[in-house]
């Protein structure tokens, strides 16, 4: 076969293997959050508090895994690429409290066809320069047509205010092409500390709330409209599926 023959036929089968690479990891960012929208959505109707805010997710593009797979030194084959790099999915969960984090984590967590294999809690212990996350490397099974691919998942979780100083601090970040004055990474120092004083302000009024109110359920009849019968329709269905007395000696049948 001809040189040029086959490095066209390496380049097809390449690309090949790198869309099936690419599609076990958008399928398994599929599955992590199908049970992140599962929890939210059964928190939203069966319980009287949802701790899960608001629920985003990312895939990074081919031209990003690859220029990160040469910054990092990691040679260029999936094998290695997939053991060696951890966010190509990426899941962020955005919750009201701190408590809600480790709430969320543990659900998570508790799920049998979800393996930890990684935890990194910025929370206890913040980066430097403020950012506090907890951060959970995850493997979800994919089934595929002829195989069971294990995909690793990013996951994030952090407090809104967390997730607002993040978001800023990334913007700095970039607009000083990584090399921040160190005035300026002072400054956001504070702002990190007072974000995390008011997580803690905003979690303390919110239980003092609950305390008050004597608040450990709640009614959630308007978020279950739609999913719940009508009063008249439970009542007639209770008289249907209730047997009838049945007669006693005492009490002769008469019809």
């Amino acid at each position: 076969m001809p040189e040029h023959r086959r490095d066209m036929t390496s380049i097809l089968q390449l690309r090949d293997d790198f869309t099936r690479f690419m599609l076990a990891y958008r399928f398994g960012l599929d599955e992590v959050m199908t049970k992140l929208t599962i929890l939210r959505d059964e928190f939203n109707y069966a319980h009287s508090y949802n701790p899960i805010e608001h629920v985003g997710s990312r895939l990074k593009s081919p031209d990003s895994i690859l220029q990160k797979a040469h910054r990092k030194g990691i040679p260029f084959t999936l094998e290695d690429i997939k053991s060696q790099m951890f966010d190509i999915a990426g899941v962020r969960v955005t919750c009201a409290f701190q408590s809600d984090i480790y709430r969320v984590r543990d659900l998570l967590i508790g799920q049998q066809d979800l393996t930890l294999l990684a935890e990194r809690d910025y929370i206890a212990e913040p980066k430097p320069n403020g950012y506090k996350s907890l951060h959970l490397i995850v493997q979800v099974p994919v089934f595929m047509s002829d195989r069971v691919e294990p995909v690793t998942v990013e996951i994030q979780i952090r407090t809104i205010a967390m997730d607002f100083w993040a978001s800023l601090e990334h913007k700095i970040y970039y607009k000083y092409d990584k090399e921040i004055p160190a005035e300026l990474l002072a400054e956001l120092k504070d702002a990190a500390d007072v974000a995390n004083a008011l997580d803690i302000k905003m979690e303390h009024l919110h239980n003092t709330v609950l305390t008050i109110k004597g608040a450990t359920t709640g009614d959630s009849s308007a978020d279950m409209q739609g999913l719940v019968p009508s009063q008249q329709l439970l009542e007639a269905f209770l008289r249907e599926s209730t047997p009838a007395p049945q007669a006693t000696d005492d009490e002769p049948d008469t019809h």
